[in-house]
């Protein structure tokens, strides 16, 4: 069982660039800057605590005419200065509001990288969106790509009703990634297979037909579980870092997009605070397995 444990652990380690690729700053006004990335007067930068007592770097890049938010959650071994030009396209197509961030031990952001601590991370982000910029659950649409499924679809599932969730390249857990098990274990981790059930919106799943390091199965199943399936977008040939490059990704995501937009959503929200934000059973399994650092050797994500 310990060799299994660690082979989770090896397989699904964080891997922060080292050094970061980015430093937060404050300007002459007293505001937050990240220096050497380019100048945009339409992107805001945070500094959120979390539950875990880190200190988290998050950006929202504002659109002038967004209807929509898209909160992201990035991959495994990328920062925000890797990704801003990302952002910047991703908000010209799609016409929403961007928030990103990084998770604890990433880029500019304090503390270690662990499963526990991307809920602590993604459940700060949601409240500021709240606080600070008045999105409502219903006008946020939850993106995940790779590891940055799990804490999205444990945000997801604890809504009431966002208006739509994205997963893209995502995993149905980490032991499923190394074997085809049939029954979920206590040591497991972002156990999505579970979480996919209790979100209640539409669920667009994008997976290359390639990708090398998550296989397909692990899309068109967490698909196949959705309560509200939106037509799924297979990328012919595409593997697990370069969907983005397909012109139907762009197109298919956007596509996603009007359709969320004309949706109607009239129910009243459900607070996070109305129930704890991690099960006992949750930390009592982060005690267990920690995400360790990489090993020489490991893959990349």
């Amino acid at each position: 069982m310990g060799n299994v444990t660690s082979s989770v652990a090896a397989k699904f380690a964080f891997f922060p660039p080292d050094p970061p690729t980015y430093e937060v700053c404050k300007d002459s006004d007293g505001r937050l800057v990240l220096p050497g990335i380019r100048a945009d007067l339409n992107m805001d930068v945070h500094l959120l605590d979390t539950k875990g007592g880190n200190k988290i770097v998050s950006n929202y890049w504002k659109h002038p005419i967004a209807k929509l938010t898209l909160l992201y959650s990035h991959g495994n071994a990328a920062d925000l200065g890797q990704m801003h030009e990302l952002f910047i396209e991703l908000r010209a197509h799609l016409r929403v509001n961007i928030m990103s961030y990084d998770y604890s031990g990433y880029g500019g952001s304090s503390g270690k990288p662990t499963e526990l601590n991307t809920y602590y991370d993604i459940e700060a982000v949601y409240n500021c969106l709240k606080k600070e910029y008045g999105v409502k659950q219903e006008d946020l649409i939850i993106y995940g790509q790779s590891v940055g499924s799990g804490p999205t679809l444990h945000l997801a599932s604890r809504l009431q009703r966002p208006r739509g969730v994205v997963l893209h390249s995502a995993i149905l857990s980490g032991i499923r990634v190394l074997y085809p098990v049939k029954m979920t274990f206590w040591f497991d981790i972002f156990k999505n297979i579970d979480k996919i059930r209790r979100v209640n919106c539409p669920v667009l799943v994008i997976h290359g037909t390639d990708d090398e390091v998550v296989d397909w199965y692990h899309g068109k199943r967490l698909w196949e579980l959705s309560k509200e399936k939106y037509e799924p977008l297979w990328v012919k040939g595409g593997g697990h870092c370069n969907l983005e490059t397909y012109p139907e990704f762009i197109k298919h995501l956007r596509k996603f997009i009007n359709t969320m937009e004309k949706i109607s959503i009239t129910k009243p929200e459900k607070e996070l605070d109305s129930k704890p934000s991690i099960t006992e059973e949750e930390t009592k399994h982060n005690k267990c397995l920690r995400l360790k650092k990489k090993v020489a050797g490991s893959k990349k994500e």
